[in-house]
C-alpha cells in the first residue's frame, strides 16, 4: 500500500475538465438512457491502480479464477496513472467495465452519472464497515463496495524510545499525554514526532476534536468551527514547541522515510508503512498503537477504493458478479496476505487480527474513522487547504479554516 500523500496519483486536470465538460454540454452519462445489456459470456475490462507487482498479480489471479468458473473473460490492466486514464476513458464514452475508484474522487464521478449504483446488489452489504459504506454513498445511494481500506495509527521506534528512557507507561493515549511524552523525548535530544503537512494526516486531529471539513451529506463546509480551530491550534503548538516536525524539515519525502531513518521517534502513518519499512528500513524496530484521543475521543482517517462499475458498461450484470467474487471474505483475506491491505468486510475482522496481530490498531480504527471529503469539485479547494497547513507553524488556524470554507462554498454552489 503506497504512502497516500506521496504516491497517490495526482489529479489529471485535463481529464477532469473533459469529464465534467462533457456532462455539462449534454453528452454526459445520464442522457442516453439505459445501456443495452449483453447476455451470455462477457469480456470484462478491469482497470486498477496497483500498489505494485504483488497487487497486480493477486488481482489478475483472482480475475482468472472467476473467469474460468463463470465462462467469462476478465482482462486486468494496471494503470500508469489511474486518475488520468480513468478520467479520459469516462469522458471519451468508452470506459472499462470495472475499475478502482479512490474515495477522494468518488463524488466527482458519481455526481455526473459515470458510476452504476450497484452497492446494495452485493451480498450482505451491511457487512462492509459503516464508515466505508458512507464514503461511497452519494445522494443517499450506495454506489460501489469498498475493496479494502487503510487507517492512520501512531508508530513508535522502540529502540529510540528506550534510549530516551521511556517505558510503556509513556505511550500517549490522549493529547495531553502526547504533549508530555513529546517533551520528554525532546529533552532527551530526540525529534518526538514527524507528521505530514496535509489534511490526510492533520485531519485526524480535527476528528479527535469533534470536527471535520464538511457536513455529513457533503453539501456544506464546516471548516471554521471551534472544534477544528482547537485541533489546528494544538498541532500548531506541537510545531512551535519543536515537539513535531514536518517531513521536509527533516529532509524526508514522507513521514515513513523520516521515521525509518531514525530522524523522529514517532510518526502518524497508515498500515502501508509496514511494507515500506520492510523494503527500505528492515532493521527498524517499532510498534503500532492507536492515535491519542482528543477532547471528543478517538479519531482517525480512513483511505479506501471501491470497485466502480461504469454506468455505460454493456456487461453490468457480469460486472456485479465479478465484484461479488472479489469481495468475499475469503478473497479479501487472500488479498490481505498477498499485498497487505485490510478487508472491508467486518465478518473477517477477527480472522485478520489473528493472522496480523500487529495491525490490530489499524483495523480497530474503522470504528471511529472519518473518510475523505465526499463532495464533487473540491480538489483545488483541498489543495489550497494543504497549502495553508504547510505553514501552520507561523499561520493562523482560524484564518486557514475560514479560507477553506469560503473556497468550499464556491465549489459546492453555496453563496
Amino acid at each position: 500500500m503506497a504512502p497516500r500523500t506521496i504516491r497517490r496519483a495526482a489529479v489529471a486536470g485535463l481529464a477532469a475538465v473533459a469529464l465534467f465538460g462533457s456532462a455539462a454540454c449534454g453528452s454526459g452519462f445520464d442522457d442516453s438512457g439505459d445501456e443495452t445489456q449483453s447476455s451470455g459470456p462477457a469480456k470484462l475490462e478491469i482497470l486498477i491502480g496497483s500498489s505494485g507487482e504483488a497487487e497486480t498479480k493477486a488481482v489478475q489471479e483472482a480475475a482468472a479464477k472467476w473467469a474460468d468458473a463463470s465462462g467469462n473473460t476478465a482482462t486486468v490492466t494496471p494503470a500508469q496513472d489511474l486518475t488520468q486514464q480513468l478520467g479520459q476513458a469516462l469522458a471519451g464514452g468508452n470506459p472499462p467495465d470495472v475499475f478502482y475508484v479512490d474515495a477522494s474522487r468518488f463524488a466527482d464521478y458519481a455526481s455526473v452519472g459515470a458510476l452504476e449504483p450497484y452497492g446494495d446488489k452485493i451480498s450482505k452489504p451491511d457487512d462492509f464497515y459503516e464508515s466505508l459504506r458512507q464514503t461511497f454513498t452519494y445522494d443517499g445511494r450506495f454506489y460501489c463496495v469498498p475493496k479494502d481500506f487503510s487507517t492512520l495509527a501512531l508508530q513508535i521506534n522502540t529502540d529510540l524510545w528506550t534510549k530516551a528512557g521511556l517505558t510503556d507507561a509513556d505511550v500517549p493515549t490522549t493529547w495531553d499525554q502526547l504533549t508530555a511524552t513529546a517533551r520528554k523525548l525532546k529533552a532527551a535530544g530526540q525529534v518526538p514526532l514527524v507528521v505530514a503537512d496535509t489534511r490526510d494526516r492533520i485531519g485526524a486531529f480535527m476528528v479527535q476534536s469533534g470536527g471535520w471539513l464538511t457536513s455529513a451529506d457533503g453539501k456544506q463546509p464546516t471548516g471554521d468551527t471551534p472544534a477544528n480551530v482547537q485541533a489546528l491550534t494544538y498541532v500548531k503548538t506541537l510545531l512551535t514547541e519543536g515537539l513535531a516536525r514536518y517531513p521536509k524539515q527533516l529532509d524526508a519525502g514522507w513521514g515513513g522515510e523520516a521515521f525509518g531513518k531514525g530522524k523522529a521517534v514517532m510518526t502518524i502513518e497508515g498500515n502501508w508503512i509496514k511494507g515500506a519499512l520492510q523494503n527500505d528500513f528492515p532493521n527498524v524496530k517499532y510498534k503500532v498503537v492507536p492515535l491519542p484521543a482528543g477532547p471528543k475521543g478517538q479519531g482517525t482517517l480512513s483511505f479506501t477504493n471501491c470497485w466502480g462499475i461504469a454506468a455505460k458498461s454493456a456487461h453490468k450484470e457480469q460486472a456485479i458478479k465479478f465484484v461479488e467474487a472479489m469481495t468475499t471474505g475469503e478473497q479479501q483475506m487472500t488479498f490481505a496476505t498477498a499485498f497487505g491491505v485490510m478487508p472491508s468486510r467486518q465478518s473477517v475482522r477477527d480472522q485478520y487480527t489473528q493472522q496480523f496481530p500487529a495491525d490490530k490498531p489499524f483495523i480497530d480504527g474503522a470504528e471511529y474513522a472519518q473518510g475523505p471529503v465526499n463532495a464533487p469539485k473540491m480538489d483545488s479547494v483541498l489543495k489550497d487547504l494543504d497549502t495553508g497547513l504547510n505553514t501552520l507553524a507561523t499561520g493562523d488556524p482560524k484564518a486557514v479554516l475560514a479560507r477553506f470554507d469560503q473556497n468550499a462554498k464556491s465549489a459546492l454552489g453555496g453563496s
